[in-house]
């Protein structure tokens, strides 16, 4: 099968959407399948060309202009699916990905469309918009031969308007870093680096800071654990390329964080090859995901801390996840509380049997979020779909 992931995010850019479409690409491609990326840009990665799919940076914006050079790209290649990786953010909050899957039903011999919604937050589009932002999203679905979304929430907002509830799915993603640490890795040498002693607790975050994080929270519990000897490792860059409102919000972050006292009690990786993300998982006692609006299985932070198969203490899921069993494979508190999670990383520091459990509960669970799983039901539903257009 002929396949193209359109993104309007992808490396060398930072951002989730492309992590997940990349690692995509490369599962599909191990299947057997013709894999290209379509995407905008001009500048790609210096290994790109090893990779055993095509990228194309032929789409020059992301305004109603992407229309004319998505169905030219189209026409020369001829694809059997195409698969809109969509978030808001990743295509400048235009309204054109919209209306494409609309515009991409009017070819003759068409491809199967199909989006995948890596969340449902609504675009910009223009002042006042109001309700139309969230028409624009679901017109995505609406247009589209099919549509993924990465976890139940979102299935459930979905399923509540009757046309779109059949043409749903729920293909979680996977984790955009796998447990490959550096060659010659040692836990404790690398500890070292952040001049650790050896009863020093190291709390981890791993991902962009936004309003959904739960960022400030993660300070203020922090600042609650000063006496037990605790130490957080922010991993990865401070914000995407792609939401400008994660930039604002960092800064907002910046001002408590001084005014707590804690900028000597915090690490900050910036930006670093996958290898050495690794390496900082491993590293860590307990990782910690206050997310505002629950934790989910669409969040690539949670999935590559439960893939090194670390202690998660996290926030209470909006829609119940039967995966997630509190106390065996991950810890769950109120979100918005920092009292609550900083009580329940100090239960963790105490009690190093607990974390073990945790951390070999999260690896248990990460079985079920492979490439492989993800790319072969993937592929299923594109062969679905392409037989009924």
């Amino acid at each position: 099968m002929k396949i193209t992931l359109l993104t309007g995010e992808f490396p060398p850019l930072e951002g989730g959407v492309g992590d997940f479409t990349r690692e995509l690409a490369r599962a599909l491609a191990a299947l057997g399948h013709d894999v290209h990326i379509l995407t905008s840009g001009s500048k790609g990665t210096k290994d790109e060309a090893q990779e055993p799919y095509a990228t194309h940076r032929a789409v020059p914006g992301w305004g109603w202009g992407c229309w004319r050079a998505i169905r030219r790209w189209i026409a020369s290649h001829n694809p059997d699916v195409i698969n809109i990786q969509y978030q808001a953010a990743a295509y400048a909050m235009r309204p054109a990905i919209h209306l494409l899957p609309w515009r991409l039903r009017r070819l003759p011999g068409r491809p199967a469309v199909v989006v995948t919604y890596h969340d449902l937050k609504v675009p910009y589009l223009f002042p006042k918009a109001g309700p139309l932002r969230w028409q624009a999203v679901l017109a995505l679905a609406r247009w589209s031969d099919a549509a993924i979304v990465t976890n139940a929430k979102d299935h459930l907002t979905l399923s509540r308007y009757p046309s779109l509830a059949s043409s749903a799915d729920i293909i979680p993603i996977g984790s955009n870093i796998a447990p490959q640490p550096p060659a010659g890795y040692d836990r404790a040498a690398w500890r070292a680096r952040y001049r650790l002693a050896a009863d020093d607790l190291l709390m981890a975050y791993f991902g962009f800071l936004n309003e959904s994080k739960g960022g400030e929270t993660l300070f203020r519990a922090f600042h609650k654990l000063a006496a037990a000897n605790a130490r957080l490792l922010m991993i990865g860059g401070l914000f995407g390329a792609s939401d400008p409102t994660n930039r604002a919000y960092q800064a907002r972050v910046a001002d408590l964080i001084a005014q707590l006292g804690l900028e000597k009690r915090i690490y900050w990786t910036g930006y670093t090859p996958p290898e050495k993300v690794s390496a900082n998982l491993l590293a860590a006692d307990v990782c910690v995901l206050p997310y505002r609006d629950g934790v989910s299985f669409r969040r690539g932070s949670f999935m590559a801390a439960l893939a090194h198969g670390r202690p998660v203490v996290s926030t209470f899921p909006q829609v119940p996840l039967p995966e997630l069993k509190d106390g065996e494979n991950i810890l769950l508190v109120p979100p918005d509380d920092p009292d609550a999670l900083a009580a329940a990383v100090a239960r963790l520091a105490a009690d190093p049997r607990l974390r073990q459990r945790l951390g070999d509960g999260a690896r248990k669970l990460s079985s079920l979020f492979t490439w492989d799983r993800i790319a072969a039901r993937t592929a299923d539903l594109f062969e679905r779909v392409r037989k009924d257009v």
